[in-house]
Parts: C-alpha cells; structure tokens; sequence
C-alpha cells in the first residue's frame, strides 16, 4: 500500500511540475496571475468613438507646406465642447505644431495620410512636462493627451516627427560641447501622454521623431498594438528617439510591434539622482508585457533605466532581435537608489551585440550634494529559451553600490566572439542547459 501511495504521490508532483511548466505564461515572474485584460487585443474601432470630425471639413486645407497647428486644434476643442469625437487626418500631408487632444476625444490617422509635425520648435510653446526623470517646463510634443482617460490613437496612416532640422542641432551641439546633455538642444517628442488610464495605441507609424518616439507617464492599463516605430541611425543619427518609453506607468501590454531607433527600444524609467525614491513625481513600473515584436537597429531591445528607481514583474517573449547592441540592458546608475526585479526574457531569437549587459551608467552622474552613494539592486533575473548570435556573452561589470542576486539562465544556445563569463558577481546564479559556442556552460 506504501508503495501505491508514493506512486500516486511521484506521479502528482510531475504532473503538478509539468502543468506548471506548461501554463508558465499566466504568471508574472513574481508568481501572481496575468490578468485577463493582457489576453484582450482587441483593436479599437474608430467608428464606435463617436462622431467622426475630419480635419477638412473643419478649415484645414490638404497642403504639406501650410502651418495649421491652429485649425487642427481648433477640430478637437469643437469635438471635446460638443461630447467628444474622433478626429480624422484624410489621405494627405498635415503640417502642424504641438496638439492637445481633451477628454473624450481621439486621433484616427487614415491610410496614406501623415500628421507631420513642424521643425520650428517655436511651435511647441513649453509648459509643465515630464523629461529625463524630472518634472519640468519644457517642449510638448507633437501628439499630447493630459488627463484624457480611455485615449486612442488608430489608423494605419503616419505621425512624422520631421526631425532632421533638430537631429542636426543635436550633433553641432555636441561636436561643440562632447558633455552636453540630451536637454540642451530643444526638441519635442511624436506622442506624450500623461495621467491617462485605458489607452490604447495600434496600426500606427510613428517616425522620425526629434526626441523620444512615444512617452507614457503616470498611465495605467496601456496597450501598445501593431505599431511600426523607426528612426534613422544612419547617415543621420536620429540622437535619443526611444521608441517606447514607460515612466511610473502600470500595466502595459506591447504586443505585435516593430521597432528600430537610434536609442533604446522600450527603456523603463522613473527618476533619477540621489533623492528620486522620495519625490512625488516619481515611482516604480509593473506589470509590463512585451511581446511577439521584432527589433531592428536599437542600442537595447529592452532598458531598465538610465532614469529608473523600480522595475518589477517585467517580461518580454516571443521575440526576434535583428541588430539590437543590446538585448537586455540593466542600467546600474550610482547616483540613484534602484531596484530592478521579477525581470524575464524568454523565446528570443537574433542578434544582439551583447545578449545581456549589466554595467554603471556614469553619464551626467549627479550626488547632488549627498555623500553617500546609493545602492543599486537586480533581483530575479531570468533569460530563457534564447538563441542568439552576439559578440559578447555575457557583458557585466559591477562596483562595490550594486547588488546582483538571483539569476537564471535556461536553455541557452548562444554563438559568441566573447564567451567569457564570471558567476562570482551574482549573488545565486544558475546555469541550466546552457549552450556557447557548442559548449555547456556550468
């Protein structure tokens, strides 16, 4: 009788074990459940958001020399005092300024259209913002949704940001002065939105923008759908075009997109310097979903930092990475108390310059006063499932201020010029069924 009931007992546990293996995907690495509302990709439809306004019908001409920053805005304070509405760009080139969509208002891009923003950054008035892990007046961006719960940017058509004319700033800037900072040189972003719950982003292409790409602060419940965002590292290096950048933002889901900046792909932020994990204005990221897009030229697939304080239950999966530098990117800054945690990338397949990259970002490093140093910390980091050709394995460097622990490395098979690793800067690390350059790693 002994005997059966341990049978029963071995034969539970592997079928405990394997049901957990198997439904691995409705966890978050922390081990709560993924809510359903990660599972619903459903696109919105335009035509259900209520009255349609069409820019042309409203004073906008189809002209792509003409400023019509004032019409265009115009159309969406009509649709927001009249209960709201859609505002549709038609097949054509709309030149505009910054735009603030209000309350129950939202933007549909038709097929062929382009909303293409003005390259005279006079037309982006500043005012109260968020850049860079700070709250401070600055330059809004092209698209703008403060407070407008339930927001929605659809259609197939194109935001072009225009941003060569700053692009070219940028650099002289630089070449002038090498330690210049990102904020020096005045340029808006494609989309800024701010305290906003429910919104969702799909189909959409975003490019060329004159800074970061797509900016996502104080949201909740963010979807982010088949949605194409480029811009160019060659022969003009587009500088700091972040693709998607959540900012104390959470539950998002990225699903379906393609990508391809001169910066960071998704890079996860939420202040910075020495003092950050006290002020208001900042706070951690959770419940973050990336998957099933594909990674063109980009400096990492995926950033913690370089403006972080808390990162938790992130995952990223069913991936393909083309010609990132990097495929997961742990910004370990001195100047700011960091915890990165519950991170997991699986099922990733590319190329990538380093696979993961783990060092002290020192760029504009700030104690603002404070003797002490901060300590940084990356806790339950996995990476599985991963079949990658990269130069660097295993790409990790640490000070005496950061605390790695817990990572897991599974199912690796990885061809690199560089298979050097050094287990001895992770407090419990594991190797399992890892593969470089033919050989297990143990």
């Amino acid at each position: 009788m002994k005997k059966i009931y341990l049978y029963i007992f071995c034969i539970t546990g592997i079928l405990q074990s394997s049901c957990a293996q198997k439904n691995d995907n409705d966890f978050f690495p922390d081990g709560s459940k993924i809510p359903d509302w990660f599972k619903d990709v459903t696109k919105v439809d335009y035509k259900a958001l209520g009255k349609a306004y069409i820019i042309t019908d409203f004073g906008v001409v189809n002209d792509s020399t003409t400023l019509q920053t004032e019409a265009i805005q115009k159309t969406i304070d009509n649709a927001s005092s009249n209960g709201g509405g859609v505002i549709i760009i038609p097949k054509g080139t709309f030149l505009s300024g910054a735009l603030f969509f209000k309350p129950n208002t939202h933007l549909y891009v038709s097929e062929g259209a382009v909303l293409k923003g003005s390259d005279n950054i006079e037309n982006y008035p500043i005012m109260p913002s968020r850049m860079e892990g700070q709250n401070l007046d600055y330059f809004p961006a092209l698209v703008n949704a403060y407070g407008v719960d339930g927001f929605t940017i659809s259609g197939t058509g194109t935001i072009d940001g225009n941003g060569l004319k700053y692009w070219e700033a940028f650099w002289e800037r630089r070449a002038i002065n090498p330690k210049c900072t990102n904020l020096e040189v005045s340029r808006p972003r494609l989309v800024f939105v701010w305290k906003s719950n429910n919104v969702q982003m799909q189909d959409i292409k975003l490019k060329n923008s004159g800074f970061w790409s797509s900016h996502y602060y104080q949201c909740n419940n963010v979807k982010v759908l088949d949605v194409h965002i480029t811009s160019p590292h060659q022969p003009v290096k587009a500088p700091s075009t972040d693709a998607i950048d959540i900012d104390v933002c959470n539950n998002v889901l990225i699903k379906g997109c393609y990508m391809a900046v001169n910066d960071d792909a998704i890079a996860l932020k939420g202040g910075k310097g020495p003092w950050a994990d006290t002020d208001e204005n900042n706070g951690g990221n959770s419940n973050i979903i990336i998957e099933d897009c594909n990674f063109g030229f980009c400096h990492s697939a995926l950033t913690c930092g370089s403006e972080a304080i808390h990162n938790k239950n992130i995952i990223m999966r069913n991936c393909t990475v083309k010609d990132a530098v990097r495929l997961l990117w742990l910004k370990m800054r001195p100047d700011t108390p960091q915890k990165y945690e519950f991170i997991r990338v699986e099922n990733i397949k590319g190329y990538a310059n380093s696979m993961i990259y783990v060092k002290p970002w020192t760029q504009f490093f700030d104690l603002k006063g404070k003797k002490e140093v901060p300590l940084s910390y990356s806790d339950n980091i996995t990476m599985k499932n991963i079949e990658l050709e990269c130069n660097v394995f295993f790409d990790m460097k640490i000070t005496e201020h950061d605390r790695l622990s817990n990572f897991t490395f599974e199912n690796l098979n990885i061809n690199a010029k560089n298979s050097d690793y050094d287990k001895s800067i992770i407090k419990g690390v594991t190797f399992n069924n890892v593969v470089v350059n033919k050989k297990t790693v143990k």
